[in-house]
């Protein structure tokens, strides 16, 4: 059977551009190792992030850089294999986070971000997943006098983009929840249009389960080779050989060893992220997420328990699990919330397809007709998994697209 597109790649980005084009009347199959929601879409914070209209560019104030390189930090570690292998992207990310350059690149980013929320909500209806969904933002806490002012700043700037806050004192937070301790910290932002996600796998299920209503098919299954045939495209797969009249590669930080056979070569590197649950009881119970934003973790209300989520770890995609960084966010953690039943026996990890630019890459091949890029969103492919799914749709059926798309043009690391 000849499909008209196929998708490789079932997280949320995928699973958001198969959705878009079965529901505009392509035929869709999904194809990827594991069902969806099982990868990166699982193990994130749960946040719909409304508010991250700003990037995370690499550190170059030497006061910075030296508070990571003992690599003992609660947000960031990165072990040496790793940066011998991404050294030419990380040196990318280094260029590309002068303040003169991320000005440019948040103005792009944020034509993205600011529909994450309207094209969650359009899949979140046609899925009936809206008790997956709670509205009232998120915390933003700060232990630091100095942060605290820089954010409340960048807050106050960030209502010209749509984004909505509320800045408050740490009397304020123990009244919003009163299980944690906030002896540590001077105050809080409340990001308020931002949403809270109660099982994030559950949601990517959801538009899944809706993307095969619509007539889509999803094959579990590994992908051993692409190959341009017949004015389209061949497949191989672990199990067997399917055949599409147009590609799309939307497969995170596995896109790149897919697209390398081909002759595409693009500096994407993964940031491998960590988390725990742990039993709710009535001393622990929040009803927020919270961030951590001095030590980088988040702490989320999760219908497996809380989930304490890590900051990044700059490793190899095979390399094994270091828990190292975990162990010291729980201690930090359980100042906190009394935190005392582990859920799993073991914590989770997976990658996140990171690019030099802070960007997704979102758009057509280079040298091939009918194939097309949607992967390398950081830490934001949850937030912009829909957003991308439409685009994409608007670019294969040439209607006009809602952004521009050429910041996020895949021939821009080869100009």
């Amino acid at each position: 059977m000849r499909h008209e597109v196929i998708v490789i790649g079932a997280g949320m980005v995928g699973t958001s551009v198969a959705w878009h084009l079965q529901k505009n009347n392509a035929e869709v199959l999904l194809i990827d190792k594991k069902l969806p929601g099982s990868e990166t879409s699982y193990g994130n914070a749960g946040l719909i992030q409304r508010e991250a209209i700003h990037t995370h560019p690499f550190p170059r104030q030497l006061t910075e850089m030296i508070r990571v390189l003992p690599n003992q930090g609660t947000d960031i570690r990165y072990r040496i294999p790793a940066i011998l292998r991404y050294h030419q992207a990380l040196l990318q990310y280094w260029k590309y986070s002068t303040p003169a350059s991320v000005k440019k690149i948040e103005g792009e980013w944020q034509t993205l971000i600011e529909h994450c929320t309207s094209e969650h909500q359009t899949m979140i209806s046609a899925s009936g997943a809206d008790e997956l969904i709670t509205r009232d933002g998120w915390l933003q806490l700060h232990r630091s006098e100095d942060t605290f002012k820089e954010a409340i700043a960048l807050a106050i700037d960030a209502r010209n983009q749509g984004v909505e806050h509320n800045v408050l004192t740490v009397e304020e937070l123990r009244v919003m929840e009163p299980s944690a301790n906030f002896d540590e910290f001077v105050g809080a932002i409340h990001w308020l249009n931002s949403w809270q996600v109660s099982n994030p796998s559950f949601l990517v299920k959801a538009y899944a389960k809706n993307f095969q209503e619509m007539g889509g098919t999803i094959k579990e299954t590994g992908v051993q080779e692409i190959l341009q045939e017949d004015g389209g495209w061949k497949i191989v797969t672990d199990t067997e050989t399917f055949y599409s009249d147009k590609l799309v590669i939307a497969a995170g930080p596995w896109s790149n060893d897919l697209i390398k056979p081909l002759g595409y070569d693009l500096p994407l590197f993964p940031m491998r992220g960590y988390h725990q649950h742990f039993k709710v009881n009535e001393k622990n119970t929040i009803h927020h997420s919270m961030f951590d934003m001095d030590k980088g973790f988040v702490m989320g209300p999760m219908q497996q328990g809380i989930r304490i989520t890590t900051g990044a770890e700059m490793t190899t995609m095979n390399a094994p699990k270091n828990f190292g960084q975990l162990k010291t966010v729980l201690k930090l953690a359980r100042k906190i919330l009394p935190l005392e039943d582990a859920v799993e026996s073991e914590a989770w990890a997976g990658s996140r397809p990171c690019m030099p630019d802070m960007k997704p890459v979102i758009g057509p091949a280079s040298n091939h007709e009918k194939l097309w890029f949607a992967f390398g969103h950081s830490h934001q492919g949850f937030t912009l998994g829909p957003m991308t799914g439409r685009l994409v749709e608007e670019m294969i059926h040439e209607k006009p697209l809602l952004v521009d798309i050429k910041p996020f043009s895949a021939d821009r690391f080869s100009r």
